[in-house]
Parts: C-alpha cells; sequence; structure tokens
C-alpha cells in the first residue's frame, strides 16, 4: 500500500485550485489536484489516474485499498494504460505478459493548467528503438505516448502515439478504467445488448444478447465503439462513457474467487467496482512517422 512521504510540492497554485507532486512511495510519484470543481490523483508511474472525484459525488473511480506500488507491478484500479498491447502478447512466435509496458513506467510531467472550469495534465513517455521496456524486447519501435487529462466537472484522457520510426508499427490498447459503482449486481449498461461480443471465459463468440452480465466473473470483449451508460440506481447516478478511435468495450469483473486469489484488491473490492474498458482490442497500424490517438470522456448525471 502507498506510504505517502512528507515532501509535497505544489506545481501550481490560483484562485480555482492547486496541484502538488506527493510521494506514494519512495521511488513513485503522484500528482494531487484539489479543485473548485473536484478532486483528483495520477501517477507518474504508469502515467495512471488514480482517482476522480467531482465536488459533491461519489468518487468516478475506484482504486484497490491494498494497491502495491511497486516498479514492475501495475496498480490495480483506477485507469491502467494498457499499450503497446491488450491482453497477452502472442505474435510472430514471440511471447510476453499481459497489457504491454506503458502502465509499469514513469512518466514525465509536460505541462499543466488550472482554469476556472478545471484542471489540465500533459504526460508523455518516450521509447527508442533500443529500449528495454518490453518483455524479451518484443515491440522495439521507438515512440513519444502524449496523455492529456482534463478534471473538472467533466473527465477527459487522451492518448496520442507518434509513430517516430521509418516502418509502419501496430498497436493494440485499452483505456483500463476501474469505475466505483454500488454494487456490479445493482449497475447495467443497457447499450451493451446491441453488441456482439466474445466471451474470454467459454471461448465463445456470441450474438448480441439482453443479458450484460456485469456480476464477476465476467470477462468480455463487445465490438461497438457506441456511448455507454452505467446506470446505477442505488447511488442515482448514470456514468456516460463517450470514445473515439476505439472499436471495442472491454467489460471485466473477477468475481469472488478471482479476486481472493489477487493480493492487491482488498477484501470485497470486487462488488466495488464494475471495468468498461475503451479498447482496441485488435491491431491497429500507424504508418511511419505519423500519429494516432483514443480518447474517452465521462460525464455523471
Amino acid at each position: 500500500m502507498a506510504n505517502q512521504q512528507n515532501d509535497d510540492i505544489f506545481l501550481s497554485k490560483n484562485e480555482f485550485g492547486e496541484i502538488k507532486k506527493i510521494s506514494l512511495t519512495e521511488n513513485i510519484s503522484a500528482l494531487e489536484i484539489k479543485h473548485q470543481q473536484c478532486s483528483a490523483k495520477i501517477s507518474l508511474y504508469g502515467g495512471q489516474v488514480l482517482a476522480w472525484k467531482p465536488t459533491n459525488q461519489q468518487p468516478v473511480f475506484w482504486l484497490s485499498k491494498d494497491a502495491i506500488y511497486q516498479q514492475g507491478k501495475a496498480i490495480r484500479g483506477g485507469i491502467p494504460l494498457c499499450w503497446p498491447w491488450f491482453g497477452a502478447y502472442d505474435k510472430n512466435g514471440e511471447k510476453a505478459g499481459n497489457h504491454g509496458f506503458a502502465r509499469v513506467n514513469n512518466w514525465q510531467l509536460n505541462k499543466t493548467d488550472i482554469s476556472e472550469n478545471g484542471v489540465t495534465i500533459t504526460l508523455v513517455f518516450h521509447g527508442h528503438k533500443q529500449h528495454e521496456l518490453s518483455e524479451n524486447n518484443v515491440w522495439p519501435h521507438a515512440f513519444i505516448l502524449t496523455q492529456t487529462l482534463f478534471f473538472g466537472e467533466t473527465f477527459k484522457q487522451s492518448l496520442k502515439i507518434k509513430n517516430n520510426t521509418d516502418k509502419s508499427i501496430e498497436y493494440s490498447a485499452a483505456l483500463h478504467s476501474y469505475f466505483s459503482v454500488s454494487s456490479p449486481e445493482q449497475v447495467s449498461v443497457p447499450a451493451l445488448s446491441n453488441a456482439e461480443f466474445d466471451d474470454k471465459l467459454t471461448a465463445q463468440h456470441c450474438l448480441p444478447s439482453s443479458k450484460v452480465q456485469c456480476v464477476g466473473p465476467v470477462d468480455r470483449v463487445y465490438h461497438s465503439g457506441n456511448l455507454m451508460q452505467i446506470i446505477d440506481p442505488q447511488w442515482q447516478r448514470t456514468i456516460n462513457i463517450k470514445t473515439e478511435n476505439t472499436h471495442q468495450w472491454v467489460l471485466w469483473n473477477p468475481g469472488k474467487e478471482g479476486a481472493n486469489q489477487m493480493s492487491d484488491i482488498h477484501l470485497n473490492g470486487e462488488n466495488e467496482y464494475l471495468c468498461l474498458e475503451a479498447a482496441n482490442t485488435k491491431w491497429q497500424t500507424i504508418t511511419a512517422h505519423s500519429e494516432a490517438s483514443i480518447s474517452q470522456e465521462v460525464t455523471l448525471n
């Protein structure tokens, strides 16, 4: 778990809010945001949003109380960035572990801005051809990732990928959002019922179904890029998620048995969130010296 140190540094402050750099551990720093519209937190390790809570609202993103803040391990909760591949890497006879290396490396703070409406943060992550970031060096390409985050009454996240090589590259990705809910049993995501999906637990491709299971274990890839709503009657709110340039939604919750096997999910934590991830689970091509981007916007009503 995090052990905050006493070396906080104010990066920016005005009449609308403040941005402070804090230590989660000896080696991992975060940005803490306090604004008239919201509060938020971002780990520079992984470039990972940890929290966003609009004023007078329940937290929107879930973060495990037993999350492990350790180099080489992903942080459980918030929005881990799955990049440059989603799931396990298995291509051209080479294999590597789940979800790439963007979520387990340090990002650099590029820019901050505090306005009346919210806080904008820009983070960057550079990779070079000879980098040792990926397991077995299976993805040895030069790139620049730029992540732009806006925290206010709404939340916006964009990930821009610059191909710095002389040839086309391929990537897959997900914005692995852990959404806080009253209970997976109480919420619904009705728009998923209109999409075909791959059930990863049964290895079956399924036609649209009115039964959208939110209680774990569930691990499905829905083939849709449409607007999604997580309707939560108990908390009397709807989470709206609008995306650009993503073609799938991943619905995931490990369920009780699965969560009990994960040391970084606190007891009964699986009953507090639903992962609904804007994703490109299939390989996407970026031509030489070109850019691509994916993004999501989250609003509440």
